[in-house]
């Protein structure tokens, strides 16, 4: 396990790869949980309950956007006290951001669960999707709460020191899912009900893994009972912010591409783009991943005012989010026809084409995505969330509403595809030209 002296003491290269593909890991576990849900709902329930569970995976985001909220905001704050040598602070941090999201979670569980078919409907759900929705989501949300806990103590104990635990926690959620999901629907016939039981029992063992960090004598995950700060909850609020706004934006920029295709290209289009969606939403969570692993460490070494190592840790940061994002563009555009296979048929073979064709072009983006995922967590990480804040909503709102608008306008229906590339590259661009004329300012 890697100690608080060792975050100081190690060399910055080292450190950094350790915390970096435990990280991955973890996030593309994350992304995977819900693409095997999916698959064995297709297969052993049905279409129609496919698209019931569809219709419920966004409000199930709304969960994991407030943990990452939370978790995020606190755990940067916790990781800056330990580098003040402020431990007091740190576990008040700590027990402040477990009782915050606690009591914000439980009250959103409640309102969802007293209004679950109007919900349902606002989501898409009509008369014949209903029933699965509300199967699905009523399991998913009576076990919400343990979700939350299994993400917020996932992201404290990456910050305390051990990634490595973190990481075997997310492991036990996806394999015990994968099992409880062929137990329940194909051999037990329990159908959505079962998919929901499976995602909820393999969570509740995932946190008991996690909670075995708490026999660790190092841990500095303490809950104490003078934790209440309100200046701490605002901070914690507003350091967390932009993670929040990656979670929630995902959804609006799916509801942006749905309604931009089937405008475009009818509903060829939309499946097509279902197709690329599924690839990117496993490589967006990848690329965060590696913001993931920057965070505890650059927040560490901020608190610690450490600024060469902090400095270290950028580039690198940056170098591996060129590579990972140049390797992920070249595979993409050199073998689309077989990415696009790993889900099966989705389609004819114009809608199968379209798919290929497009996410060879929306793979650009990759080169540049993992570069403003790492400024924007390292903004976050230092307490620069104007900065932080700004990344997330140039890729999510401000350039990309209009950019999707203006580009198949301007150069047909197949521009679409570029909106992605485009955005990030702009936001790059727009990164790159700040640090050239403001980087001295950054570190005060």
């Amino acid at each position: 396990m890697t100690t608080i002296n060792a975050i100081e003491t190690r060399p910055v290269r080292p450190l950094f790869f350790s915390y970096l593909y435990p990280a991955m890991i973890g996030m593309l576990l994350m992304s995977v949980n819900i693409l095997i849900d999916g698959i064995f709902v297709s297969r052993g329930v049905g279409a129609t309950a496919l698209a019931g569970v569809n219709i419920a995976v966004p409000i199930f985001s709304i969960l994991l956007s407030i943990s990452l909220w939370i978790g995020m905001g606190g755990a940067t704050l916790f990781s800056i006290s330990l580098g003040e040598g402020n431990q007091k602070r740190a576990h008040q941090v700590f027990t402040l951001s477990f009782i915050m999201m606690i009591g914000i979670v439980t009250a959103i569980i409640a309102v969802l669960l007293l209004n679950l078919k109007e919900v349902a409907y606002i989501f898409g759900a009509d008369h014949t999707t209903y029933p699965y929705v509300q199967q699905y989501l009523h399991i998913i949300l009576l076990f919400g709460l343990f979700y939350t806990i299994e993400n917020l103590l996932s992201i404290f104990i990456r910050n305390d020191g051990s990634p490595k635990l973190a990481m075997m926690g997310l492991i036990t959620t996806s394999v015990l899912n994968i099992i409880f999901n062929y137990i329940f629907i194909f051999v037990l016939n329990y159908g959505v009900k079962g998919c929901a039981l499976a995602t909820a029992l393999s969570t509740i063992v995932g946190m008991f893994v996690l909670f075995l960090h708490f026999f660790n004598k190092q841990s500095e995950l303490k809950f104490v009972r003078n934790f209440f700060s309100l200046s701490d909850m605002k901070k914690i609020a507003t350091i967390g912010f932009p993670s929040f706004i990656v979670e929630a934006s995902m959804a609006f920029i799916i509801i942006l591409y749905n309604i931009t295709f089937l405008h475009h290209l009818g509903s060829s289009g939309v499946t097509a783009y279902a197709m690329v969606n599924y690839i990117h939403a496993v490589l967006l969570m990848v690329f965060f991943g590696v913001g993931m692993a920057l965070q505890p460490l650059v927040s560490y070494h901020h608190g610690a005012r450490l600024t060469k190592r902090l400095t270290a840790l950028l580039k690198i940061g940056v170098k591996t989010a060129i590579i990972l994002g140049l390797l992920t563009a070249i595979i993409a555009m050199l073998f689309p026809s077989q990415l696009m296979g790993m889900f099966g048929n989705k389609g004819t073979a114009e809608i199968q084409f379209m798919a290929t064709q497009g996410f060879a072009q929306f793979a650009i983006g990759y080169i540049f995505l993992g570069v403003n995922m790492v400024f924007a967590e390292f903004f976050q990480s230092i307490e620069k969330i104007r900065l932080a804040t700004t990344i997330m909503l140039l890729r999510s709102l401000i350039l990309f509403v209009p950019i999707l608008i203006l580009l198949p306008q301007a150069f047909g229906a197949q521009a679409i595809w570029w909106t992605f590339p485009v955005v990030e590259g702009l936001t790059a661009l727009l990164i790159t030209f700040f640090m050239a004329t403001r980087r001295q300012t950054i570190f005060r």
